[in-house]
């Protein structure tokens, strides 16, 4: 096999190891693409093409990761990772470990780690490298990186995300949600929030977005019942879909163009908490993305229009 085949036959692996160190899609693509052209223009062969390119792909994504912290801390509200509809690297026996990492609430668990314990941590418990590949990838000693798992470990710990492992009676949930949603039926939706449920909104200072966490079952049952009716007057409309391996759904306008995702946490039957991405920014790789601030104002006057 030819330099170009082999890579991309490691490409989706690539992908989804960047993807959970960056949780961006587009920074994801640019470090793999960059691992690409250091593969391309080496001029020896490496014993073993996965461990380079995987070595190399997490290089790029700590150093990466290191200077877009600086840049999440001056971000307008809460951040969110880029949504991700659907993960290109699969792997059945570690099925349950790659769906777990890839979900929004467990992406953002791990921004409380520091880049390279974010790197040992998911180059060992999601995709189950052996400490000498870690040690090569993140350029520590085995031992090093064996603390470094200690501690990750315990940060996680601390506050991993739980979801049903029906995932059966999670879509079936889910399905009922997305219905009350098109009806607008707040009685409907309150049997399915929890009594704490959140609603929060990531448009990063770009797009219309919700000035605080919204919180408590009636609260976000009242909001999302006025909400939806409207974005359906006005021929917005959502499609069902699989967002960071949640039940979730892409909203479009009427043109089709991506408005924003959401994605739902569910845990004893109900649903935990609501996220949205709705920066422009964080949605190209959807498609062409709508204009959020127009969508906006066709639901105000669509308000008004109702009164």
């Amino acid at each position: 096999m030819n330099k170009v085949g082999e890579f991309e036959e490691l490409r989706p692996l690539l992908f989804s190891i960047a993807y959970r160190i960056l949780g961006s899609v587009s920074e994801a693509e640019d470090a793999v693409q960059e691992t690409w052209l250091r593969f391309d223009g080496s001029a020896t062969s490496p014993t073993s093409v996965k461990a380079y390119l995987s070595t190399t792909v997490t290089r790029i994504s700590i150093d990466v990761l290191r200077s877009a912290r600086v840049r999440r801390e001056e971000y307008v509200g809460p951040w969110f990772p880029e949504p991700l509809l659907s993960d290109p690297y699969q792997d059945p026996a570690r099925s349950a470990e790659l769906a777990d990492s890839v979900s929004m609430a467990a992406l953002l668990l791990l921004e409380r780690l520091s880049p390279l314990e974010r790197s040992v941590f998911m180059l060992r418990e999601v995709f189950g490298f052996g400490f000498d590949e870690i040690a090569s990838a993140v350029g520590r000693s085995e031992a090093a990186c064996r603390q470094l798992l200690v501690r990750a470990r315990r940060h996680m710990e601390a506050g991993r995300p739980r979801f049903d492992a029906d995932r059966q009676e999670r879509d079936e949930l889910a399905r009922r949600f997305f219905d009350a949603l098109r009806e607008g039926d707040v009685a409907g939706l309150r049997d399915l929030l929890a009594a704490d449920v959140q609603m929060v909104g990531d448009g990063g200072g770009k797009a219309p977005q919700l000035a605080r966490a919204v919180v408590g079952t009636e609260n976000v049952a009242r909001l999302l019942a006025s909400v939806f009716p409207l974005l359906a007057r006005i021929d917005v409309t959502f499609e069902p879909h699989q967002v960071n391996g949640q039940p979730g759904a892409v909203f479009r306008d009427r043109d089709g163009k991506v408005l924003h995702t959401l994605v739902l946490d569910v845990l004893d039957g109900q649903i935990q908490t609501i996220r949205t991405v709705i920066n422009p920014d964080k949605l190209g790789h959807l498609g062409p993305v709508a204009d959020a601030w127009t969508i906006n104002d066709e639901v105000k006057q669509a308000r008004r229009e109702m009164k």
